[in-house]
Formats: C-alpha cells, structure tokens, sequence
C-alpha cells in the first residue's frame, strides 16, 4: 500500500501538468518548468562582494554564432553577475543577413537582462592589429560613435563617453605579449585600464606582472564566439574564465567603481592571478580552521580549490570540503595563486 502511494504522489505532477488536447496529443503546461542557475560561492572580503565577470563577448552581430539574448541567459545559468557586450566595430562578417547597427546586440540582450535582473554592460572592441591590437571600450554610451578610421580617436571617444579600455590577449596572434611605445604611452596617459590576463584557451605568463609594473588591473575573459557550453563543459576546474570583481554591490556601478581601484582577479582553470593583497585576503576568508588535537581541520567554503605546498609535503584544500592536516605553522606556497610571472603566493594560515 505505502509503495502504491508513493508511486501516485510520483505521478502527480505529470498528471497534473498534462492537459489533453485529444486522444492523439498530450500537451504539458510548461509554465511551472524552473529555469537553473548555478550559484558560484567566492566569498567576499573587507566588506566587499565578490562579482563573477566576463567583459567579452560576441554575438551574431559581428563574428559570433549566438543571438545576444542566449548570452545573457547562458552566463546567468553558469552563475556568472555580469557581463559586458563587445562586438567588433569593424569585423562583421554576417553584416548582409544581420542588419543592424552597432549598439543592436547590446539592446536585444538588455531586455532579457533586465527581465533576470542581470548586469550587462555596453561595449565593443576596436579591432587593429599590432602594434596596438585589439582594444575593448566598456561602459560606453554609444557604440556607433567609435566607429572611426583612427583607433585613437575611437579610445578617445569611448573615454568621452565614460569609457573604460581593457588590452584585450595582449598575447595574440604571433604569441608574444610584447609592450609596444604605444601601449606605455596609452597606459601612462591612463586610457588603457586593464589587460587580460586569460584570453579563451590562453594565458599569458608574462603580462603577470603589469599589475606592480604598469598599474593595469588584469582580466580574465572568454571573447566567446560560439556557444559556451562547447568549450567550457568539462566540471568546475574548466569553467569559463572569469574576472573576479571586489565590489561594494552588486551594480554596474559598483563594478566601474572596483574597476578603477583595480579590485581584481583573473580566474581560469583552478588558477588565480591578480594583487598578492587580494590573494591573501580571499584565501583568508575561504579556508576556515580550527585546531582537533595536535591536528587541524581546514574547511574550504568556496568554489576555488586551493593547492599549497611546504618542504616535501603537498597540502589540498578542495572546494567546498573539509579536511584535516598537521597543525600547520610558517609559510606554504600556494600553487595555484600567482601575483607576477612565476610568483607563487606565500601564505601562513
């Protein structure tokens, strides 16, 4: 009997969802189906938010495959608090069948934003190749207006406006990440902001240190083209590359705030980059501890892994797990968090 009832409470749903339309066809009320989101803990610090973004993207308005709509909706599910709108000005190779202008995709993608209460940003990327490269404008006002011959003049216009401008793969095409005169002059005149740090599949090692050297706040982007789901599906150490932004809310101007005192880092892979102050302050606030004997337990509350080695001995702390070590005491090297290139990050719990 009890079996037979929980079989009947089973059904019930599908019974209750399905409306007959005749003895042929039975059509289900959808209107109920839940609409997921995965939520990605990182912890906040100094009263701070952490902020997961992605400041560039394409859609079928330049040289993306993907509605902008699906944008908005594929970083929502991922768990992802904003992203930024970044088609190219110059590069639109489905012009002839997509007809719009410039500022068309951010547009579309901004009802269904609004209708998930998701931050979007308006941008676009000044595409050259180097010695300048590829330059994203966030926080724009109009996008038609960069349009422009000159690539300075377009900078400049986007500063006008407001605008903030990330160096986008500083590393790409001819793989290396060489600071031209023009990228000093620009970062010394304050119109380049930002670099990434991770670019899609890509790293680059060297840029590391631009954050002590140049003052530039590193990124990490996926510049997606195609879906998200067929090069980002592989569990959580493969999640897209994200920027993690430090901000007092959960606004876009709480973001432009952080942005400009270059509260962030570059997450890809398990692998952090960005201020050693940062590192230091976000591994505090992840990893809880208290001493069981002469042992102590290490509780990780986050969805970062972090690995730490001291001498010989390796030390994991796997997100949102607990484990039990020897009491620790002086300095472990954490593997996974760099503050330069080939600087590892020394933390003492």
């Amino acid at each position: 009997m009890k079996r037979l009832l929980s079989l009947l409470i089973l059904a019930l749903p599908a019974s209750m969802n399905a409306q007959m339309s005749n003895d042929d066809v039975h059509k289900y009320d959808h209107t109920n189906q839940l609409f997921y989101r995965n939520e990605i803990v990182i912890p906040g610090f100094d009263g701070y938010q952490t902020l997961k973004c992605d400041f560039h993207i394409h859609t079928c308005f330049s040289d993306g495959t993907v509605w902008p709509n699906v944008r908005v909706d594929e970083a929502w599910q991922e768990g992802l608090d904003a992203i930024a709108m970044t088609d190219h000005l110059e590069y639109r190779p489905f012009s002839d069948i997509v007809q719009a202008d410039h500022n068309a995709s951010y547009e579309i993608a901004k009802k269904e934003a609004d209708n998930l209460g998701f931050i979007l940003i308006k941008g676009a990327e000044i595409t050259r190749s180097k010695p300048l490269g590829h330059m994203n404008a966030i926080f724009i006002k109009d996008a038609n207006s960069l349009a422009v011959e000159d690539p300075l003049k377009a900078i400049d216009i986007a500063l006008e406006q407001g605008g903030y401008i990330i160096w986008n793969h500083p590393g790409w095409p001819d793989n290396k990440s060489t600071m031209y005169e023009i990228h000093e002059r620009l970062i010394a005149e304050g119109k380049i902001s930002a670099y990434e740090a991770y670019n899609y599949m890509e790293s680059y090692p060297l840029t590391f240190d631009w954050y002590e050297q140049y003052g530039i706040a590193p990124l990490a982007n996926t510049d997606i083209h195609g879906p998200v789901a067929q090069d980002y599906a592989c569990g959580p150490d493969w999640r897209r590359p994200m920027t993690l932004v430090f901000a007092t809310e959960r606004s876009e101007a709480g973001i432009r705030e952080a942005l400009d005192a270059r509260r962030t880092l570059a997450y890809f892979q398990g692998m952090l980059v960005g201020s050693a102050e940062y590192l230091t302050k976000l591994i505090a606030v992840s990893l809880k501890t208290r001493h069981v004997g002469d042992r102590m337990e290490v509780t990780n509350v986050s969805d970062i892994t972090y690995t730490m080695v001291q001498g010989d001995a390796l030390y994991i702390f796997p997100a949102r797990k607990t484990a039990i070590v020897p009491a620790l005491t002086g300095p472990l090297t954490v593997k996974n968090c760099l503050y330069g290139h080939n600087k590892h990050l020394e933390y003492e719990f």
